[in-house]
């Protein structure tokens, strides 16, 4: 059995209000709902022109109270950017307020570029406490005292209740699955921004390395693909040139919002016609059967029960019925 989740990141449109982006954010999260995904995240970025969330925690909580079921959770929080006890803090509440279905993914790359990353924190060096962050985000997440000496010890994240949030540790190299075993942490692999470079070797590392817990005994892997359906496979790749153009752009320094189909396409060199035709023979995209055939496989080689999907559209129409379509043929 392979089970379907969900990353929205808020990707900006090109002609389309930012807040409205947002607002579409919430609406297929009830939607991805009623299709019977397992988990609706959103992520954090800052200062970027094509993804406008910025803020998981406060889209979790409007999220929060118009479903009843699904899990929601943040893919990520970058935790170099803030205060574990704050952090703990928001996901506490975020608890409170949807009991047993918040997912606390966290993340060390800042989301951002390098002058944007020290407005949100001016350490510097901030990056190199992650370790020492998560293990205190857990104790504040889960309700267990830090221990004697530590500068936290008697300090608890309120509110309290009979559930706590999971976290999560997110990554794309073997850095984040080394932590996550070594932790005890569930893992999710962002294969969509390595293009699938390194997933075999980071879930290789993670499972070998996992030390079991009382809290979590075995590992639990997931991986973050990009992928398209829609109702033929023609109209699927008409709406793929808008990630082809924002991919083409960005690897040229040039990011901004994502543009429609009919006026993605432009000329490319020789090289990038190249990184094209590679990018388009390992791109999950087509009818539903067919991206979802590729979907078990992938599972089926990485030893995986669920794949989170994020999909990339200019129009959010066509974005939800592609979820719509995967909802149909998997679940």
């Amino acid at each position: 059995m392979l089970t379907l989740s969900v990353l929205d990141q808020s990707a900006a449109g090109a002609g389309r209000p930012q807040d409205a982006t947002i607002r579409q954010t919430l609406a297929l999260a009830s939607k991805c709902e009623a299709w019977g995904y397992k988990r609706f995240w959103v992520s954090e970025h800052h200062s970027h022109p094509s993804i406008v969330g910025t803020a998981p925690e406060v889209l979790m909580a409007a999220i929060a109270a118009q479903t009843s079921r699904i899990r929601l959770g943040s893919a990520g929080v970058m935790l170099p950017h803030y205060a574990p006890l704050k952090v703990a803090e928001q996901f506490r509440v975020l608890d409170a307020l949807a009991p047993g279905r918040i997912d606390l993914g966290v993340g060390r790359a800042p989301g951002s570029d390098g002058r944007t990353a020290q407005l949100l924190n001016p350490d510097r060096y901030a990056s190199e406490n992650f370790p020492q962050q998560v293990m205190e985000l857990q104790s504040w997440v889960s309700g267990e005292p830090l221990p004697l000496g530590h500068p936290g010890h008697g300090v608890f994240a309120y509110p309290s209740g009979p559930t706590s949030p999971h976290v999560w540790m997110l990554g794309s190299s073997d850095y984040g699955a080394q932590l996550a075993a070594h932790l005890s942490l569930p893992y999710a692999f962002a294969y969509f921004i390595t293009d699938g470079q390194g997933a075999d070797q980071a879930m290789h590392l993670y499972r070998n390395n996992f030390r079991p817990s009382e809290a979590r005994p075995k590992p639990e892997a997931v991986i973050c693909v990009w992928a398209l359906a829609a109702d033929t496979e023609e109209e699927a790749w008409r709406l793929f040139e808008s990630r082809a153009r924002w991919k083409m752009d960005r690897n040229l320094g040039r990011i901004d919002a994502i543009l429609p189909p009919d006026q993605a396409v432009r000329d490319y060199s020789a090289g990038e016609q190249r990184a094209l035709t590679e990018l388009k023979d390992n791109a999950l995209v087509g009818t539903a059967k067919q991206v979802v055939s590729k979907l078990r496989a992938l599972a089926e080689r990485l030893q995986i029960e669920e794949i989170v999907v994020i999909t990339w559209t200019h129009d959010p129409v066509a974005q939800a019925r592609s979820y719509e379509l995967l909802a149909q043929e998997i679940l």
